[in-house]
């Protein structure tokens, strides 16, 4: 998706937007998707880019694991896009993950901050989501110091944008080996 669309869609009645953050291997995406599981229209907006062997086997395994009844729009760059191009009628849509997209955002750039074009943007769509939004990221602050700068602006960024996320959502959850620690709602 080239640009970012400047009309945003009006704030589906009621629509509310639910965190849930945890480590790698925390359960996250299995948890996102069984909130979803209940709703009737569902989408996937999915981050990763398959850059290599590994990551296409992740990428694999992540759709088998939602098996057909997601939507799915595959959007490495422009989140806030990807949320105006939902299907009418769309009930929810899982966003996984953050962590991935702001990876890819610092290979396109070189650089990122918090005032990154794509997310503002993003943040943005949140004010006025058109449906229910489950959205993913891991928590990369609780470990070791990064040794080199650039790690830890990396880190400060994604604490940033998880931080500001958390702030907007209705509900927010932590995953610890796969249970859910409810952080607020």
């Amino acid at each position: 998706m080239d640009g970012l669309l400047q009309n945003p869609p009006m704030k589906a009645k009621n629509a509310k937007i639910v965190f849930v953050l945890g480590g790698t291997r925390s359960g996250k995406s299995r948890y996102a998707l069984s909130l979803a599981e209940p709703y009737e229209t569902k989408a996937f907006i999915a981050t990763a880019l398959a850059i290599d062997d590994e990551m296409q086997q992740r990428i694999k395994a992540h759709q088998q694991e939602r098996g057909e009844t997601f939507h799915t729009i595959e959007e490495p760059y422009d989140l806030r896009a990807a949320i105006q191009i939902l299907p009418p009628g769309t009930n929810v849509a899982v966003i996984d993950c953050l962590t991935v997209w702001l990876g890819n955002l610092l290979y396109k750039h070189g650089e990122v901050s918090p005032q990154t074009r794509e997310i503002e943007a993003f943040f943005e769509s949140l004010k006025a989501p058109p449906c229910d939004l489950i959205i993913v990221s891991n928590e990369i602050g609780l470990g070791v110091i990064p040794a080199d700068a650039e790690t830890r602006g990396f880190r400060d960024v994604m604490g940033h944008i998880n931080q500001r996320v958390a702030g907007m959502a209705d509900e927010a959850v932590f995953m610890v080996s796969g249970l859910p620690l409810r952080l607020k709602g």
